[in-house]
């Protein structure tokens, strides 16, 4: 007979009741900090690898006409050099739609897009002899601004427009009206590893490719149609990643790709990793938008009707352009009603590297232009902002339901604001901000309180599932994997916690292993915010039925009823017995039980239907809102934010530590988006921000000096989401709005509020100090 385990290798601690709802640290916090954490360039080389390096194009748009590479093939250590040519199988790697080809065929799309790539025995080899090309182009005129595309309607896909009621009338009867447009520029994703993929050919013609990606399934797929071979062939290993942030949903198929065309005309391990200076210029950013408005409204700020059309620059090629723009769409009304509303979603082509997801995936760019007209309104009718959110945000009865037809369930933004409100002290802040601008004439200050609804799924529908694969071995450890990829955010943590719920017993009792396409295939993108809510759901699953079986095993061999085995503190109960989790398990596998199970979820109740515009593309809304204080120096246009208070809404905390390092985290790269990061091209479509030096991401000085975040109590959300839990990794970025907002209110008390101040973001002192100009001409006249 098998011998019991040893059982002093699990904790059997008494009182452990699971991990839902505790603040329990990363599970690889230790490794972060200490540097013990594997990511793909500290594995091991392999025998034989070569490393990868391509040849940029050095103009926005053209035809190739000579490309000598005789020089690049004969330079130190060099192996192989290929070109499109030389792809075994697709040349097209567009995620979605087609326009992505991976090497250049014969045109050139953007200023840095490859066209070739060159594989030699270091990365240094390989970088030098890049340079070494020699390309003749025949040079075209190159579109570089969103808004001289769509006044050309130059798009990579349809406009979209989504429609209630008479826009152009209710504004036409509506006692005042407002027009006019915002700048909103792009982010580059500045995750602190860069884009690499390390791929090792194994037999039958197969490849195991490790990768920094969100999107596993995304990678096996477009691996195998580029060396053309079934996707069976290929296995995507995905531990973590250094941060990603969107940038690695799509954009990591570029180095995955290539390098395993080049194991594959090679038969040896090829790894590309991307120089920093490489990957800004190769790979996509967030949209930049150029959006129009016109508004009626009554004397109370009560928007009538809104016209908006927003211009996104999606770059050379549609990559996920598409659901972005249309995400803007859905969050142009942010935390209010718009009865009448016409909006248009232009997806603008312009010939500079194909722009892609970034963490809140068009949200803001939406957000951010109701927020700016908010203002507006308010200081064309002498009031404080702040009366106008109020007064415009969603209630109850018909002012419920979106300009898309969704009805906004659950809806906590007035209470949340309310709290927000009296505990940061807001008009106490905000007469306190009205003296200091009164007795000083060059420092201003300013304040805002901004709110935000942010809708939680893929809509695109068919992403919205995801697979678990659970296993108990006989001492009583798990090994949970599924098909989320961790990226600093805490997911392998928040999943752990869940399975540890479902079976009692402390979280250290679970491994979870790297993101693999050989155990969970097909998943969706680790994207949308949707990594907890997905995956959990599905590791809940796979977790129900071993937990199933092990109750009705327990129950017909101790003799009770399935009632009387329960799981608590890393035991399980069997009537008046007990035996310790890691007992139950041997026994039940001495039992022929099984122990192993894997989980599916998929969201239930969202549609969107295109042709009518209308839906319910969210499975729930995610809310927050923040207070930002600024301090502006109107001789210089430089600021610093004095102080921040959030107050943001997730449910029922699965881990309050990790949520709360979410919203701070997310509120800062917010920050940076509006404020210091500014990306620049010449009038030849070359980026110029290019690296650290003139690309600004925000400093621990940017930190605001006082920043408090507190979670919403008792918020109520979807019976059928993940232990009434809401997602936390998008929606907190748009809280940083409010400083952006904070500063336009410093520039416009210049004008006593009478003026709104034009102020394009990022708001960069240059910018601040336009827009100060701009209201001193207007006090002058």
């Amino acid at each position: 007979m098998r011998e019991m385990p040893e059982l002093s290798a699990i904790s059997t601690s008494p009182d452990a009741n699971g991990g839902v709802g505790k603040a329990i640290k990363h599970e690889s916090a230790d490794k972060h900090v200490s540097g013990e954490a594997v990511y793909v360039d500290d594995r091991m080389d392999f025998d034989n690898q070569l490393h990868l390096a391509v040849g940029k194009s050095s103009i926005a748009r053209g035809k190739i006409l000579t490309l000598d590479l005789d020089a690049v093939r004969a330079a130190d250590g060099v192996v192989a050099v290929i070109t499109a040519t030389d792809i075994p199988g697709l040349v097209d790697i567009g995620p979605v739609f087609p326009g992505d080809p991976l090497l250049a065929e014969g045109e050139v799309l953007f200023m840095g897009q490859a066209l070739f790539a060159v594989a030699a025995q270091s990365h240094e080899q390989a970088r030098k002899a890049a340079r070494l090309a020699v390309v003749e182009y025949e040079e075209w005129g190159a579109v570089l601004d969103p808004q001289q595309a769509a006044d050309s309607g130059y798009f990579v896909r349809p406009p979209h427009t989504q429609k209630r009621g008479d826009a152009g009338a209710a504004i036409a009867a509506a006692r005042h009206s407002l027009q006019g447009s915002l700048k909103v520029g792009g982010q580059e994703h500045f995750y602190l590893e860069g884009q690499i993929s390390s791929v090792v050919p194994t037999e039958d013609g197969g490849m195991e490719v490790y990768c920094s990606s969100q999107n596993s399934s995304e990678i096996a797929t477009l691996v195998a149609k580029v060396l053309g071979v079934p996707e069976n062939k290929i296995v995507v290993d995905i531990r973590r990643m250094g941060g990603a942030f969107g940038g690695k949903e799509t954009q990591a198929s570029i180095a995955a790709c290539l390098s395993a065309v080049i194991a594959r005309l090679t038969g040896r391990p090829a790894k590309m990793r991307m120089s920093r200076s490489d990957d800004m210029e190769m790979t996509g950013k967030r949209h930049p938008f150029v959006n129009h408005f016109q508004i009626g409204f009554d004397d109370n700020g009560q928007i009538k009707g809104a016209q908006v059309t927003l211009n996104g620059d999606a770059g050379c090629s549609p990559d996920l352009s598409d659901a972005i723009v249309d995400r803007a769409m859905y969050h142009i009304d942010n935390a209010y009603y718009l009865d009448q509303a016409l909006i248009t979603g232009n997806r603008c082509r312009t010939d500079k590297v194909s722009n892609t997801a970034f963490r809140g995936f068009g949200g803001p760019q939406g957000v951010i232009t109701i927020e700016s007209i908010i203002d507006d309104i308010a200081w064309h009718l002498g009031k404080d902002p702040l009366e106008v959110r109020k007064i415009n945000l969603y209630g109850k009865g018909e002012r419920n339901v979106t300009h898309y037809h969704q009805t906004v369930e659950h809806n906590v933004l007035p209470e949340l604001i309310e709290q927000l409100e009296a505990s940061s002290g807001y008009w106490q802040r905000r007469q306190e901000v009205t003296e200091f601008n009164a007795h000083n004439r060059v420092l201003k200050k300013g304040l805002a309180l901004t709110p935000v609804k942010f809708g939680i799924s893929f809509t695109v529908q068919y992403l919205n599932q995801a697979g678990a694969l659970l296993h108990i071995y006989t001492d009583g450890s798990i090994h949970l994997n599924h098909g989320g990829t961790e990226m600093g955010q805490g997911l392998f943590t928040k999943v752990a916690q869940i399975v540890a719920e479902q079976f009692q017993v402390d979280i250290d009792h679970i491994q979870v292993s790297a993101c693999r396409t050989d155990k969970v295939p097909n998943a969706s993108p680790t994207a949308a915010s949707s990594g907890t809510d997905l995956n959990g759901q599905a590791a809940k699953a796979a977790a129900s039925k071993i937990k199933s079986r092990l109750i009705e095993f327990a129950a017909q061999h101790f003799e009770v009823a399935n009632r009387d085995v329960v799981f608590r503190g890393n035991r399980v109960y069997i009537g008046d017995k007990s035996v310790s989790f890691a007992e139950m398990a041997g026994l039940a596998y001495t039992n022929r039980i099984s122990l192993s199970a894997t989980g599916y979820y998929r969201t239930p109740k969202i549609f969107y239907d295109r042709e009518k515009a209308a839906g319910r593309p969210f499975f729930y809304f995610a809310n927050g809102a923040a207070v930002s204080e600024v301090i502006v120096d109107t001789m210089t246009g430089e600021y610093k934010v004095l102080q921040v208070d959030i107050l943001h809404d997730v449910g029922k905390s699965l881990n309050p530590v990790i949520d709360i390092g979410q919203i701070e985290g997310a509120y800062i790269q917010g920050l940076g988006w509006l404020t210091t990061e500014e990306l620049v091209w010449n009038e030849k479509g070359s980026l110029l921000s290019n690296g650290p030096a003139t690309y600004k991401i925000p400093a621990i000085s940017d930190t605001p000096i006082k920043f408090n975040v507190a979670l919403l109590e008792d918020s109520p959300n979807e019976e059928a989401s993940i232990y009434h839990s809401k997602a936390v990794g998008e929606p907190p970025l748009m809280l940083a709005i409010s400083a952006w907002c904070a500063i336009r209110d410093a520039v416009a008390s210049l004008s006593d509020y009478k003026v709104s101040p034009t102020l394009e973001a990022p708001a960069t002192p240059e910018n601040v100090l336009k827009a100060i100009a701009s209201m001193q001409g207007v006090n002058e006249k």
